[in-house]
């Protein structure tokens, strides 16, 4: 039986169109900016860790509404495609009412960002402008998911942006250690975006949509997913081995098993068998939320002896 809105209650509906499943994308890089100011030798302000939490889920929850409803304008999610929310396809609420959810919560973020600026300065303007505004040209305005653009500004945008503007709100400062410890959570970040790019090449080509991955194709798309996973290991025993990190960060290594896996889920993909990639996204969101919680932990541990 098909559910309809009369069914289901608001609050079920809009934990739909906002993707909740997906917000441990947005957590994982704040988690781990946290961890990395428990080292720093001055005061830090944990009263404020709560409203960081709230803006990115903010700027997470608008950029999701936004990218569906233009998705659905476009063309782009439709029957048979596996992107999107679907409470648009599904009629469960209009594209009008995810349009203004996604810019209300823009504002909310945005409002709640200036209580930064006042305790750290000008700096988190800009920050949070930049992570608003590449919120919504993800698939509003120029649309940079929809020209190949995806893949490098979502590695920013939610890696070490993310990550730093963290650390910078509880300290106040920021260093390349930082910087260079965010690069793992971009990597894995941007994994997730290129798994739904990968899976969805057939439909993207049908939209005229260009992605890393419509432009490599499979084969160059499957090794750019193994390029991203191997880079958040290897880039982890690098900062290890040249003292940047703690070996305690090493307990990474305890997530390679489900990334093996989605790596051989990945190779074994061909353009007739697409469909076993349906759930590659979630299952790369899922070992990267794994691979920044232990990164997290070793950070907590090496911070406390």
């Amino acid at each position: 039986m098909t559910t309809t809105v009369s069914t289901r209650s608001a609050f079920s509906l809009w934990l739909q169109a906002v993707r909740a499943f997906s917000f441990t994308a947005s957590m994982v890089p704040i988690i781990v900016g946290a961890m990395l100011a428990l080292a720093f030798p001055g005061s830090v302000r944990w009263d404020l860790f709560p409203v960081v939490v709230v803006c990115s889920l903010l700027i997470h929850a608008g950029t999701n509404l936004i990218s569906d409803y233009y998705d659905y304008k476009k063309g782009v999610d439709k029957e048979g495609a596996f992107g999107g929310s679907g409470v648009l396809l599904g009629k469960l609420l209009q594209p009008k009412q995810l349009l203004i959810g996604g810019i209300l919560s823009f504002i909310l973020c945005f409002l709640l960002g200036l209580i930064f600026v006042q305790i750290r300065g000008i700096e988190m303007l800009y920050l949070g402008l930049v992570g608003i505004i590449g919120g919504y040209l993800y698939c509003g305005g120029i649309g940079y998911k929809y020209i190949a653009l995806g893949d490098v500004l979502v590695f920013w945008l939610m890696g070490p942006l993310m990550v730093l503007g963290s650390f910078f709100v509880l300290t106040g400062t920021y260093n390349s250690t930082i910087l260079l410890a965010s690069l793992p959570v971009g990597f894995l970040v941007t994994a997730i975006l290129h798994a739904n790019n990968l899976r969805d090449i057939q439909h993207d080509k049908a939209a005229n949509v260009r992605t890393m991955a419509t432009i490599l194709g499979l084969n160059g798309s499957k090794i750019e997913y193994y390029l991203l996973i191997s880079a958040a290991y290897l880039s982890v025993i690098f900062m290890v081995i040249t003292h940047y990190l703690s070996p305690w960060t090493l307990l990474v290594l305890l997530s390679l098993p489900p990334a093996l896996k989605n790596i051989k889920v990945v190779s074994q993909a061909t353009p007739s068998t697409q469909t076993e990639l349906a759930m590659i996204d979630v299952q790369t969101a899922q070992h990267h939320f794994l691979f920044g919680i232990l990164l997290a932990i070793g950070l907590l541990i090496s911070a406390l002896l």
